[in-house]
Formats: C-alpha cells, structure tokens, sequence
C-alpha cells in the first residue's frame, strides 16, 4: 500500500489526462489501493477504458468528458465530482500536450491553445478543489510540470513557458497552503514513454525530435507513476525522474549558462539530436517497448 493511502484513508483522487500514459498509470496504481478517482479526459473512448481498469484493478472511477482548457465546464465537473466523492484527498494535475517548432513560426493560436491546456488546465483544477482542501483542512496536490521548465530546450518555448509556470505555481502553492495542511509537489520528469505528442501542431522536424525522444526512451509511464507516487507519500516537493532530470536541475541550478550553451549547440546542429533519438528509438523498437 502507497503512504499516501495510509495518510489519506477516505481515498478521493481527482486526476486530468488519465485516458492514456501517465495518467492512466497513476489511476492504475491508485486503484490497486481502492481509491475512488474521478478521470478527465478529451477521449471518451480512452477515458472508459481507464475506468474498465480501474474497476478490475479494485477502485472506484467516476469518469467525466473534459477539456481542461474550458473554464466552465471544470468547473460543472469539479462541482459534480466533489458531491460524489464527498471530497477530495489528492488533485494530480497530469493533463498536458507536448509540442516543438521555431519560436517565429509557432502561430499564435497554437500559443493560446497549449497555455490554455498546460498551464490554464492546472490553474483551473488548483482554483476549483483549493477551498475544499482548505475546509477539511487536508489534502494534496501533485502538478505535472516538466523537465523542460528549468532546461528549455531549444524549439520548444511554448512547452518550456507552460511547464515553467507550472512549477512557479506549484513553488508557490506550497508556501501558502502547508499552513492549512495541504501538501503540494511537482513533477518534473525528463522523457520517458507516453503519447504526450498525440496532438502536436507544430513543425515536422522538431516534432519528430520529440516524437522519438519519448518513445525512444528507456523508462515506462509505469514506472514513473509508481515512483511518484511513492516519493510524494514520503514528502518530496520536486519529483525528478528518470535520472537526467536530476542531471540537469543540478545543471540548471550550479552551471546556469553551461546549459545555455549546451542548448546553443543543440540548436545549431539539431539533426545530429534527430538522428540520435531515431537510433534509440530503432532499439527500443526491435527490443519491442517503443
């Protein structure tokens, strides 16, 4: 059993983006402990086959249709939800989409778009479940952010802006809300095997970067889920995971401009970062995981 089911007995999970990867691992693994999970997805087909999961795997799914984006809507949904859970013990702020393109050619109605998933979507579920943490005087809340956030890669400024955001809140959330105890962390992981690309609108060269950096990667949704879930029972604010991510937050936070110049050269010769990612993503394919 997870701590966070010991802390939190009555067990009332709220969880975006759960139709597919992490998402839908977290439910997974939430489920084993008999939570009761209210899932969001844009995908009715995916989002029932999570709830299916979730039912065999032992918990509860209350599965609700939602565009984190639309305002209103989270709103009806976050209202619904709290009348049949009774409550709400953990937020996971999980819904996001990835994408990549050369800053100037990133229209700006792809701009409005991905703030309005990554970083309005978590602002949202923050604002609509925040008092009734605050009224039971418990909770948690764990916001998916990126990696991205503090090694802003090149051809990638609409997701690194977002991602950012999320942790600026998130850094925030914390200090305000530990005096009501109401616990918050960040994930901040690095790439590891999910369809976070399923719905790019960017460039085709700096999408299939990222297409094959995801799958070409070593580590499953699975076990990252299972991972977060288990340091966030132990207290732990920022999640990084797998290891590049802790790689290169210390890089990021003692060597500041040895990674700007280390993304000066990525983005100076970004075919030779294609071809690499292609290479991983062939072995991870014939080894049958990508």
């Amino acid at each position: 059993m997870y701590q966070l089911s010991e802390q939190h007995p009555q067990k009332r999970a709220f969880i975006t983006g759960a139709g597919s990867g992490l998402g839908r691992e977290l439910c997974t693994e939430l489920a084993k402990d008999q939570w009761t999970i209210g899932i969001c997805d844009i995908s009715e087909k995916s989002l029932y086959e999570t709830a299916d999961i979730i039912t065999k795997a032992g918990g509860k799914p209350l599965p609700f249709i939602l565009d984190v984006s639309d305002r209103n809507r989270y709103k009806e949904v976050a209202e619904k939800f709290l009348v049949q859970a009774g409550g709400i013990d953990l937020l996971i702020n999980n819904a996001g989409v990835g994408d990549a393109a050369v800053f100037e050619e990133y229209g700006l109605d792809n701009w409005e778009w991905l703030v309005g998933v990554n970083q309005m979507g978590v602002i949202y579920g923050c604002h609509y479940f925040i008092p009734t943490m605050k009224t039971q005087k418990s909770g948690c809340i764990i916001n998916v952010s990126s990696i991205a956030s503090i090694a802003v890669a090149p051809y990638m400024s609409a997701y690194n802006v977002t991602k950012a955001a999320v942790k600026a809140l998130s850094e925030t959330l914390y200090a305000e809300l530990k005096q009501f105890n109401i616990r918050v962390a960040v994930m901040m992981p690095f790439f590891f095997r999910t369809n976070i690309t399923q719905y790019a609108r960017g460039d085709k060269g700096s999408g299939e970067l990222s297409y094959y950096m995801v799958h070409g990667s070593k580590v499953s949704a699975n076990s990252v889920a299972q991972e977060t879930l288990r340091l966030v029972g132990k207290g732990k604010f920022h999640i990084l995971l797998p290891k590049p991510a802790k790689a290169l937050f210390r890089m990021q936070r003692f060597f500041p401009m040895s990674l700007l110049k280390m993304n000066a050269k990525f983005a100076k010769n970004p075919d030779m970062w294609l071809n690499r990612a292609k290479s991983e993503y062939e072995k991870r394919k014939k080894e049958g995981v990508a």
